[in-house]
């Protein structure tokens, strides 16, 4: 299998400057690789550094030092070193992310958010309402709320439309933080189903996972992640 993310020796401090500067230091040399088609589960106690490595891995965080190679286009980029409109197109094309919170726009209807990102590429209008309808229809929310702003949802509501805006592109690589955590067992189940197929299609995918049953279900492999020597528990 091929490789698609390859990290190599990451370091990342935070300065509290709240807290007179206290540095503390949330990774510290972490190596990672992910190869197509693959689900590897981030793991690992509170402070171990899950979700600051997952947040650089879609450059929302600058690392100290250290390197994340991958792979864009069928060549190689180091998003440390990319510039911002590199970024910007890696992200369109090449890293889908799926956080526990949906970003809700004001008045947008939930439709739409979920097409977005398949307009954003070109896509055809019919071809995306096509596909979120699809999404939205797997994921189970009500037709009668999808012309409605998300904004007055509940919170699974909310959080299945995030998850059905990124799963629309067949994006090569998927970050997942947190997919399943406001979802019942029925709607866990549905997302599980949108991850094993986009492994089937050679998606390498990256994920934090606290519900032990879907953890079992998704993992190819548990990347298992310690606290760097100083740093304190917290939800980095």
């Amino acid at each position: 299998m091929r490789i698609c993310i390859q990290v190599e020796n990451l370091s990342k401090t935070f300065v509290l400057h709240h807290q007179n500067s206290m540095h503390l230091p949330v990774l510290d040399n972490a190596s990672l690789r992910v190869h197509r088609g693959e689900c590897v589960v981030l793991h690992g106690h509170s402070g171990s550094g899950k979700s600051t490595l997952l947040r650089s891995l879609y450059a929302n965080y600058l690392p100290d030092s250290g390197h994340i190679h991958i792979r864009h286009h069928d060549q190689w980029i180091d998003l440390v070193a990319a510039a911002p409109r590199q970024i910007i197109d890696i992200r369109r094309q090449t890293i889908g992310w799926v956080s526990q919170f949906l970003r809700a726009i004001p008045r947008v209807p939930a439709i739409e958010l979920v097409m977005q990102p398949l307009l954003d590429l070109g896509v055809p209008r019919p071809e995306c309402a096509d596909r979120a309808a699809a999404l939205l229809t797997h994921l189970n929310v009500p037709r009668s709320l999808w012309k409605l702003a998300p904004a007055t949802f509940s919170g699974g509501e909310q959080q299945r439309v995030n998850i059905a805006r990124g799963f629309i592109v067949d994006y090569p690589i998927l970050l997942l933080d947190e997919p399943t955590a406001s979802l019942d067992a029925a709607n866990s189940a549905a997302v599980v189903e949108l991850i094993t197929a986009a492994k089937a299609r050679g998606a390498g995918i990256v994920g934090i996972f606290h519900d032990a049953a879907v953890r079992e279900q998704v993992a190819d492999r548990i990347h298992t992640m310690s606290p760097p020597p100083g740093a304190a528990h917290d939800n980095h």
